[in-house]
């Protein structure tokens, strides 16, 4: 509920705080009092049209200030949470608007800076303003769609559409990429195959190009590496003047110099270690020089063999590794290619099965909506007669698309229409309904709605215009039954609705240094007699007025506690 309203150079307000409670409010006073400027301040502050002709005279800036008291599971709540413009365990919400003559407003929540359009995003859940102003939820197909579906009871059953059109629409996604996906691939396929059998085709090895380079240097030098091997092996071993014959001789004499000198006998251990090692030495060349023969043919292969693999990496711009990683690569976006038109079909079987339930789903939401759309004309329709508008026609339209079409709130558009005069078609509300007429089927729609709708306050303004009588004691009574959900602000001229008001606030003009002020007064038990006599005598308020009026708030309900005056 709204919980406190400070005002600050607003029209005709200088400086003004309100603390209001819970329950049914009435403001009254005299014709151009300024009951409505209070209104427009409450309409600003939740996203209303504010220009600088709002602002007192004489001053730069006025500001407003709201605080909404809001029970903790209000989905309000929630939402500002998300957007860091709450903490968590805190309920109360306050909204501050600051008006400036240079045209640059300011919106605070929570004193946190917010754009005026998240502000009238949150409007709608914080207030509802009916009669000669902008803010007529009623006004909105959407607003109308939530309340048919909030007086049905259908929140659970629009919560599973809402969830299973997001898994629809994510399902239809992701066919819709794979679908894409896989014709783009087909449309590469051709490439990609043929990238992969000409690397494949070559059949590559690790380490093949190395060992390729070291035998073609060996074919092309044969003849002169076979002279070599030939004359390393005839100076080591095969000559007489060989240098295994001269380490014999060696041998020969160390021994002998060991048998002497019985100290240098290790001499002998490394000649013969030497002896062994060149003849192995020797062996090896003999085996290198008699293998070795010219071969045109094999070098002519590995000429041509080592000319693919250079072409190759040329090509793909890559080394032999390069070339089987990417084979690896082509292969796998070959198998893909084979599988993209399988993902294809399987994501768009579960869409079309998530498309199926969605329209069952829809059609029975739609069963539901019609069937409550019916129940509730029939509610409304009894409300509006006790408030004298019983040749007013109301019907709830449930507008269902045909061609199979479905989004987030399911396949209905919903819109309330009105006729208010015999023989007349109805149309939308806000083609034929005035501000009077607007504000009393609100006042029955919510009554039919109450203990259903989470907007916490209410405010009817002239909701009484062209009504008397015992149908405004009937509106009187709506109100205060009302309020037992929703916090309500109601001004009025009658004396059958203000008598049935939890708390009562006249509304005055005051000259105050040599200036008209709007004053807002707290009424107590005495004085908000006397102001009814007043809304019933006029001019002349006689002790049977009085009693009157007396009679009509002890009526009403038990004796009320009494506000306290505003600052």
């Amino acid at each position: 509920m709204l919980t406190e309203l400070r005002i600050s150079h607003f029209a005709l307000i200088d400086r003004l705080h309100l603390e209001l409670a819970a329950g049914f409010q009435v403001l009254t006073g005299e014709t151009g009092a300024g009951k409505s400027i209070l209104i427009d301040a409450i309409a600003i502050l939740v996203g209303g049209r504010a220009t600088a002709d709002h602002i007192r005279s004489e001053a730069e800036e006025s500001i407003l200030e709201a605080t909404f008291s809001l029970p903790p599971s209000h989905p309000v709540l929630g939402e500002l949470r998300a957007q860091g413009l709450q903490t968590d365990g805190e309920t109360d919400v306050i909204v501050r608007r600051i008006l400036s003559r240079t045209g640059r407003h300011r919106i605070y929540l929570n004193d946190s800076a917010i754009p005026l359009h998240t502000l009238q995003r949150l409007a709608g859940t914080l207030v509802d303003i009916h009669g000669q102003h902008d803010q007529q939820s009623l006004l909105s197909p959407k607003m109308q769609l939530e309340a048919l579906d909030a007086f049905g009871d259908l929140t659970e059953l629009c919560g599973r559409v809402a969830t299973l059109y997001e898994s629809w629409r994510l399902r239809q996604a992701e066919a819709e990429a794979a679908e894409r996906d896989a014709r783009d691939t087909h449309a590469q396929e051709d490439l990609i195959r043929f990238q992969y059998d000409e690397i494949a085709g070559a059949d590559l090895k690790m380490g093949e190009e190395e060992a390729l380079v070291n035998e073609r240097q060996r074919l092309a030098h044969a003849q002169r590496l076979a002279a070599l091997g030939q004359e390393a092996y005839e100076a080591l071993y095969g000559a007489d003047q060989s240098v295994l014959s001269g380490l014999a001789r060696v041998a020969e004499r160390v021994t002998t110099l060991a048998g002497i000198d019985e100290e240098q006998a290790e001499w002998r251990a490394l000649c013969d270690g030497a002896m062994v090692q060149l003849r192995e030495l020797a062996h090896h060349l003999k085996e290198y020089h008699e293998q070795l023969e010219e071969s045109p043919d094999r070098l002519e292969q590995i000429e041509t063999r080592l000319d693919r693999l250079q072409r190759l990496k040329k090509k793909y711009g890559t080394t032999v590794e390069g070339l089987l990683t990417k084979a690896r690569a082509l292969e796998q976006e070959l198998d893909a290619v084979s599988n993209s038109d399988a993902r294809s079909a399987e994501l768009h079987d579960l869409a079309a099965r998530d498309a199926r339930q969605l329209a069952a789903l829809g059609e029975e939401l739609t069963i539901a909506r019609r069937q409550a759309a019916g129940q509730m004309e029939v509610q409304i329709k009894k409300e509006l007669q006790a408030l004298c508008m019983d040749q007013t026609h109301v019907q709830i339209e449930v507008t269902t698309n045909l061609d199979g079409r479905i989004g987030v709130t399911g396949r209905d558009r919903v819109e309330f229409l009105l006729s208010a005069n015999p023989g007349e078609p109805v149309m939308p509300l806000a083609k034929v309904a005035s501000g009077g007429e607007l504000s009393r089927l609100m006042l029955a729609i919510k009554t039919v709605m109450a203990g259903k709708d989470t907007v916490p306050v209410l405010i009817f303004d002239e909701i009484d215009t062209g009504i008397g009588g015992a149908v405004a004691a009937v509106m009187g009574r709506r109100l205060r039954e009302l309020s037992a959900y929703h916090q309500v602000l109601c001004i009025t001229h009658l004396p059958q609705i203000a008598s049935q008001a939890t708390f009562h606030y006249r509304v005055d003009k005051a000259v105050e240094k040599k200036r008209t002020t709007t004053r807002v007064t707290a009424l107590d038990a005495p004085s908000r007699q006397e102001e009814i006599a007043r809304m019933i005598g006029g001019l002349s308020i006689t002790k049977a007025v009085r009693d009157t009026a007396a009679q009509m708030i002890g009526e009403a309900d038990p004796p009320k506690p009494t506000p306290s005056s505003p600052s």
